[in-house]
């Protein structure tokens, strides 16, 4: 319902810039509608604003039926209008260029009409009957037949589609309306995880954990900030959580802590749970004291006289939002005070922003596994303790291969199609997952779509709009931001007058949906990929806007009416 609301307004935005044009403006009051383009701007601007304060609250927006109906029916009504706006746009600027007269006021229209009628009285009879083909042969000498400008059918249409829209506008300004103000943002819930081992056995990453450990034991600085940075799903919270029970780091930390922040960054709230945890593990203690008091600066004391000559490891997992730089520092302001070196925070984060801002340290970036690691570990998800079917190798193993080739090393993907293939031991249900791309359909919280899927719904409309886009490029298409600014500005999705005002591109970066690669153009530009997964759910979000034609099953009737941009594969290429 979010990004309906979104599309709505964004849509709508663009038909009020469109009409605050003045020629535009100007005869869109010739049509006399009975609202001129003054009231109807008025209206738009109205529902505009009630869409934006709707997208902030929860109430019963998401399951109001009326609005399920009315919104698609204001986006289409707001497409067709902007189609028209665009046409009356192109006609008004050929007009300029060459003299003509098509898309000129109904009042510009009818002088210039009487200007032409008495040029043709004072002109011979053979040249009134020959107009005709005379404006034929002067249409063949330009070369190509232009197009045309049907100005009784054109108003006929635009009178219908604005009409349809203004009435939409009072059906969803109504509903709208009724939503309580003082409904909450929308709260996005993660799981609560603990430090306690899940996953026995760590698949690859070897080198990479003892690399990290050694890190971890090595430091001399008296506080160190370690963020372990990834895609949803690629194994952060595991990768911390082996290395929070290694023995090696039980020795080295005197002191080991383990805090789930998610998506809520109370700085108070997280304060009380690190003491109380600091508390909890002191021989005879009780966490009762830091639940006692909501006084900042009386448990912030507390932390640091219980760790001023103690080495610590403080695990911050799976952190969603921070807002800014004070407040991180605020949260670790008790852990710089200790008087012994090498202790050392470690944070999980899905977003390369945080990661940079919280960082004393270089970060560490999980990627995908690799391919032999990936496949044991995606058989271990298939058939767990379970011995593999007996002709495994001959009928099974190689379907698995393909499969496992598609979720580009992702441990979460390999947990969600393990259990799509788990249900059933057979070459047809295997052959139908790998076909189908099954997975990509599964909505439980713990799939991997669905996971990726929660970072999406956290990103403002207009960067989820870029992002939804980005799904129209191939797989692994490397662009250059000028690339794709060029190609956001010419769909309509930024406005090419405010570009510098905000770079998109790396806001999608700093939220972990594309990645900035280590080459460069000739013009010393980086290139910028998306993650495979990350392509499929840019497809996915964008499916009823968006087409990418990639296969020769293409069929023209499945493509939903909803569509605006299609790309085909060898235009693509």
């Amino acid at each position: 319902m979010q990004a309906a609301l979104g599309a709505a307004a964004t849509l709508l935005g663009k038909v009020f810039t469109m009409l605050s044009a003045a020629p535009v403006a100007a005869y869109v009051d010739s049509l006399e509608l009975g609202h001129n383009s003054q009231q109807i701007r008025a209206k738009l601007a109205h529902t505009r604003g009630l869409l934006h304060n709707a997208q902030a609250q929860v109430s019963d927006v998401g399951h109001n039926p009326g609005l399920q109906e009315l919104l698609p029916a204001l986006s289409r009504n707001a497409y067709e209008a902007e189609d028209l706006l665009d046409e009356l746009h192109y006609f008004q600027i050929h007009d300029r260029l060459h003299g003509t007269h098509y898309a000129a006021t109904q009042a510009n229209f009818l002088r210039h009409a009487r200007n032409a009628l008495r040029h043709t009285a004072t002109s011979s009879w053979a040249a009134c009957f020959s107009c005709s083909s005379a404006q034929d042969d002067s249409d063949s000498t330009s070369g190509d037949a232009e197009l045309r400008f049907h100005r009784v059918i054109f108003s006929r249409k635009f009178k219908s589609v604005l009409q349809d829209m203004q009435t939409h506008c009072d059906s969803v300004s109504d509903l709208l309306g009724t939503i309580p103000t003082s409904s909450m943002p929308v709260a996005v819930h993660r799981p609560q995880i603990g430090s306690t081992i899940i996953q026995d056995t760590l698949y690859g990453r070897r080198h990479t954990f003892e690399e990290t450990v050694n890190r971890i034991i090595s430091c001399k600085h008296p506080v160190s900030v370690l963020p372990i940075v990834g895609p949803g799903g690629i194994g952060k919270t595991t990768f911390a959580q082996h290395l929070y029970n290694d023995a090696r780091t039980e020795e080295h930390f005197q002191v080991r802590v383990w805090v789930c922040v998610s998506t809520d960054f109370d700085v108070l709230k997280l304060t009380r749970e690190i003491l109380a945890c600091i508390l909890a593990a002191e021989e005879g203690g009780s966490s009762s004291v830091a639940n006692e008091t909501t006084n900042l600066d009386q448990l912030q004391r507390s932390i640091v006289r219980r760790l001023k000559s103690k080495r610590f490891l403080i695990v911050l997992d799976d952190i969603w939002k921070c807002d800014s730089q004070d407040q991180w520092k605020t949260l670790l302001a008790p852990f710089t005070k200790g008087e012994t070196k090498g202790s050392m925070l470690l944070v999980t984060t899905r977003f390369p922003k945080l990661a940079q801002m919280m960082e004393t340290i270089d970060p560490l970036e999980l990627l995908g596994l690799e391919s032999n690691d990936f496949f044991t570990f995606f058989e271990a998800c298939i058939f767990g303790e379970e011995e593999k079917p007996e002709h495994y190798q001959d009928e099974f193993a190689g379907i698995a291969r393909k499969i496992a080739n598609k979720l580009k090393g992702s441990p979460l993907a390999a947990k969600t199609v393990g259990r799509l293939l788990r249900k059933d031991l057979s070459q047809k249900h295997w052959n139908g997952v790998l076909e189908k791309h099954e997975w990509l359909k599964e909505q439980n919280n713990h799939d991997i779509m669905s996971s990726l899927k929660i970072s999406y719904d956290c990103l403002p409309f207009d960067l989820k709009k870029c992002f939804s886009y980005c799904g129209l490029f191939p797989e692994d298409y490397p662009f250059t931001s000028s690339e794709i600014n060029h190609f956001w500005v010419a769909i309509g999705i930024i406005d090419s007058d405010h570009q510098a005002n905000r770079n998109y591109l790396e806001e999608l970066v700093d939220n972990g949906f594309l990645m900035k690669e280590k080459e460069f153009d000739r013009h010393g530009r980086n290139y910028y990929v998306m993650h495979d997964l990350m392509h499929e759910l840019s497809k996915s979000v964008s499916a009823q806007e968006c087409l990418n034609i990639s296969g020769l099953d293409f069929r023209a009737d499945v493509v939903p009416q909803s569509v605006q941009q299609i790309l085909s594969k060898k235009c693509a290429n």
